[in-house]
């Protein structure tokens, strides 16, 4: 074969990899259907998996996690044996974490306080997961990811809208009632950008965004450009393969011309970094650059997936509504689990992995459940909270494995998995994430300067003057104790939960930022700066019955969450406080409780990482490989979709690897060696 002849046939295959990859970006599935309609269609409007023409099955699910819940559901309801094996002996959910109060323990001073560890919105444009929080009966309210006027919009006692799909193929889908009363209050922009030592609102910055891009050097046009314009017009080109602008708004192609659009968009970029892309192919400056990896919290990611950062452009994006669930994110797997109380068995973590491929001439040795007179798959768990007990087997004629691929690596599976799955287990990319947050008596985001005077005021007289002035807490004896004397020290004296730990590191630090800043006046959204904190969002509604709140002080991903990693939770706490303090001034030091709750998500032993996040060429290298069964495994979770780091993906997944085990047969045939576990 000629050099030509092989460069063309490598073209030709990687173009064949690239529409496969679009159409399953899109949920096109054969004959062109929607696949997204038929999920829907599945998991809210029937409940159902339809009929099969293969008996009854016994299903092992790897992983209790909101997929391995919601694909256990389905094929519980649909007549299968189903046990789902989960690592974590405390709790179900994986990635969907809460801290909240419960009969072993309560994170926060104020019991009816919560606050989320993991996902905590949900975009509107996401309807699995937000039709099946309204078929169980959650409820759910906006999650204002930019602040709002309270005093416009219905508030959040008026019923949230029905759930509306548009499929490609014209069909709209609808969940739920109308809601002609339900009205979005107006967004505001009074949250805070503080980068270089300047600080201005972000409405203020995007009046004029010289004051902040001038720190970054910048000139000529850029200087006078909002980052978030300069990225959008970078992605501009991009978004022209698949769509026209027509009367200013993007319009999707005819529907070839729609996906292929989007396959070229995977040829021409899956090579790209975010950053390379901006450099490169949009010709942004480096201190252009820069000033979009910090304002857009891209810097700690410029080095991943251009694709992973051009998806999250719709994800998160001010213009997007959100919605989260009162009470807490950890009600949905917690509502999932009450009908499968009998199928989860928590504490078991898998460490052997054996299955029967017929594909394969002959089965390995190993524990002699497998085979073709035997069981399909056979797992080993130990017990978490008895590391001396023996190993125990759990037997099934086909598992869903929903486990990241990160913990996946430390499990010996028998056979060997195909090369490519092998390489995906192996490669897959997963990002660290971390959240530090800490709780205050008052919601003083929510305060005007009128507020502020009157609660200081309240406390002790001349207290305002004190933070005004920019006096020193500890000069006035008679202020020490009811300023809350600088924070650490004053809460251990009103009887929080401050420990020894953190007062002596509260003692060595410096006091940063100015005793006073201007009242921020924030109902939800967030603040960005360029100090470790990174990313702070305000909460978007009261818990009910409490004066107070917990603010995600710090969000972070990366290599800037990994610098947070590296710290004791104690410290954590007190740096976030300060770096807090610098943009919102000193004085907020007189409601901490003290409290607060961090997770590492790198450092949790069941995550091993936030979520899966590509690097440059993994996507078509290996992603059409990470779902592929491998003979009676199949696999499922958001590292399956192409919707990194969403329970939609999640979502998704399930649905699609219950759908395939519930019409699969039994790949072994019941023989001797086919005795029932003990599970």
């Amino acid at each position: 074969m000629t050099d030509i002849s092989r460069e063309n046939s490598a073209t030709r295959a990687r173009w064949q990899t690239c529409l496969r990859l679009a159409r399953e970006l899109l949920l096109v599935g054969p004959d062109d259907k929607d696949l997204k309609l038929g999920y829907l269609h599945t998991l809210i409007d029937t409940g159902r998996l339809g009929s099969t023409h293969h008996p009854r099955k016994k299903i092992l699910i790897v992983g209790a996690g909101v997929t391995g819940l919601v694909a256990g559901r389905l094929l519980k309801d649909a007549g299968h044996d189903v046990t789902i094996i989960e690592a974590n002996t405390s709790r179900v959910g994986g990635r969907v974490k809460t801290f909240h109060t419960t009969k072993l323990s309560q994170p926060f001073e104020d019991p009816a306080q919560y606050a989320e560890a993991g996902a905590m919105r949900l975009p509107d444009f996401h309807p699995l997961v937000l039709a099946l929080v309204d078929k169980l009966g959650l409820g759910r309210r906006q999650f204002y990811n930019v602040d709002v006027d309270p005093s416009t919009g219905s508030g959040p006692e008026v019923p949230a809208p029905p759930v509306t799909y548009t499929s490609f193929t014209g069909q709209t889908w609808t969940y739920g009632d109308d809601s002609p009363d339900f009205r979005e209050p107006d967004k505001r922009g009074n949250s805070w950008i503080r980068t270089n030592r300047v600080q201005v609102r972000r409405a203020d910055y995007t009046a004029g965004p010289e004051r902040i891009n001038e720190g970054f050097h910048l000139t000529g046009d850029e200087v006078r450009a909002p980052v978030v314009k300069m990225v959008d017009d970078a992605l501009e080109s991009v978004r022209d393969y698949y769509s026209d602008l027509v009367d200013g708004r993007r319009v999707n192609k005819p529907f070839d011309e729609w996906v292929e659009g989007w396959a070229r968009v995977i040829r021409d970029f899956d090579g790209y970094s975010m950053g390379g892309f901006l450099r490169d192919h949009a010709g942004l400056s480096d201190e252009a650059i820069e000033a979009v990896g910090t304002l857009e919290n891209m810097s700690s990611r410029l080095h991943l997936s251009f694709f992973h950062s051009f998806l999250s452009r719709s994800d998160i994006n001010p213009a997007v509504r959100y919605w989260e669930i009162p009470g807490g994110s950890w009600r949905l797997p917690h509502a999932l689990h009450q009908g499968l109380l009998d199928e989860v068995r928590l504490g078991h973590r898998m460490i052997r992995l054996e299955y029967h491929d017929p594909s394969r001439d002959t089965d390995p040795e190993g524990t002699g459940a497998v085979g073709p007179d035997g069981w399909g798959v056979a797992v080993q768990t130990v017990a978490e909270n008895d590391p001396q007990a023996e190993p125990r087997l759990w037997t099934a004629d086909l598992a869903i494995v929903t486990i990241p691929f990160s913990a996946l690596r430390f499990v010996e599976i028998v056979p060997s998995m195909s090369y490519k799955k092998r390489r995906a287990i192996i490669e897959t990319h997963y990002d660290s994430a971390t959240k530090v947050l800490l709780e205050f008596s008052h919601r003083w985001w929510e305060f005007t300067e009128d507020d502020w005077r009157d609660e200081l005021e309240n406390i002790a007289p001349g207290l305002y003057e004190h933070y005004r002035l920019g006096a020193d807490t500890d000069s006035d004896p008679a202020l020490a104790f009811t300023a809350a004397g600088a924070g650490l020290l004053g809460a251990a004296v009103k009887g929080s939960g401050v420990t020894e730990e953190m007062r002596l590191i509260d003692s060595t630090m410096p006091l940063r930022g100015p005793a006073l800043r201007p009242a921020t006046h924030c109902f939800g959204g967030g603040s960005a700066t360029d100090n470790p904190n990174r990313f702070m969002y305000y909460p978007s509604h009261r818990a009910e019955g409490s004066t107070g709140g917990v603010v995600l002080a710090s969000y972070s991903w990366s290599d800037d969450a990994a610098r947070w990693d590296s710290m004791r939770s104690t410290e954590r706490y007190v740096y976030a406080l300060r770096n807090l303090q610098a943009l919102h001034g000193r004085r907020i030091e007189v409601f901490f409780t003290g409290r607060g709750a961090t997770k590492s998500w790198a450092r949790d032993p069941y995550a091993f990482g936030e979520a899966a996040i590509y690097t440059a060429h993994q996507m078509t290298s290996f992603h059409l490989d990470v779902s592929r069964p491998e003979g009676p495994v199949h696999f499922a979770g958001e590292h399956t979709s192409l919707k990194h780091a969403w329970i939609e993906g999640s979502l998704e997944s399930a649905v699609r690897a219950a759908i395939a085990v519930h019409q699969a047969p039994p790949v072994t045939t019941p023989g001797p060696n086919r005795e029932e576990d003990q599970s």
